[in-house]
C-alpha cells in the first residue's frame, strides 16, 4: 500500500513538471489574434515606406495581448507597421526609432528580451521554470516588429511592436505627448502619437 501511494505521488509529480515544462509564465495572446490596424491610424510617408502607427496601448490592452501590465513595468509598447510603396527593396535594420516626450526626454528602446527582463523584476518574478520563461520570450518576442528583414516587393508588410522603457525608468503614469521618429530610411519621419 505504502509502495503505491509513493508510486502514485511521484507519477502525480512528475505529471505536474511536465505540463509545467510547456507553460509559458504569462499567458501572452497568439499574434494572430491581433486585429488590424484601423485605416484612421496616424501616419508618416519615408519616402517609399509608409508608417503607420496604432493608438498605445491602455493597461487592460496591454494586460489582455501579454497577460503582463507593461505600462506598470516602465515598458511602453508601441504598436506600428512599416509598409513597402515602390522604389528599391529598403534595409530596416539600420533603422533608428526614437521616442520622446514634451519635456525632450528620449525614451530608451528596448530589445523583447530587455523588456522581459524589466516585466518579470517588476512582477517579482524571480524563481521559474527555464522552460517557462523561454516559452514567454518566444510568445513575446513574436509581437516584435521584424526590422531584419529588407522591406521589398516580396515582403511588403511588417507589423509588430517596439517596446520603449519610460526615461524616469518608473511605471508609466500619463503620457502627455510623444513623438516617434523614425532615422536611416530613405527619409526621416515623425508622428506624434497621442
Amino acid at each position: 500500500m505504502a509502495q503505491r501511494l509513493v508510486f502514485l505521488v511521484l507519477l502525480s509529480v512528475a505529471t505536474l513538471q511536465a505540463a509545467g515544462c510547456s507553460a509559458s509564465l504569462f499567458k501572452v495572446k497568439p499574434v494572430t489574434e491581433l486585429p488590424a490596424l484601423a485605416d484612421s491610424a496616424k501616419h508618416a510617408d519615408a519616402g517609399g515606406v509608409t508608417i503607420r502607427v496604432a493608438p498605445l496601448l491602455t493597461d487592460e490592452e496591454s494586460q489582455d495581448l501579454f497577460e503582463a501590465n507593461l505600462p506598470l513595468s516602465g515598458v511602453l509598447p508601441v504598436r506600428l507597421e512599416l509598409r513597402y510603396e515602390s522604389g528599391v527593396p529598403v534595409e530596416t535594420k539600420q533603422a533608428r526609432f526614437r521616442l520622446r516626450d514634451t519635456e525632450g526626454r528620449e525614451w530608451k528602446l528596448l530589445s523583447p528580451k530587455q523588456a522581459i527582463s524589466r516585466i518579470l523584476k517588476a512582477n517579482g518574478v524571480f524563481a521559474y521554470n527555464p522552460h517557462s520563461r523561454k516559452q514567454f520570450e518566444k510568445e513575446f518576442t513574436a509581437y516584435a516588429l521584424d526590422v531584419k528583414t529588407p522591406l521589398s516587393a516580396n515582403d511588403s508588410t511588417h507589423q509588430g511592436f517596439l517596446f520603449f522603457q519610460s526615461p524616469t525608468n518608473r511605471p508609466v503614469e500619463s503620457v502627455d505627448k510623444l513623438t516617434l521618429t523614425l532615422e536611416r530610411l530613405p527619409q526621416t519621419a515623425t508622428i506624434d502619437l497621442n
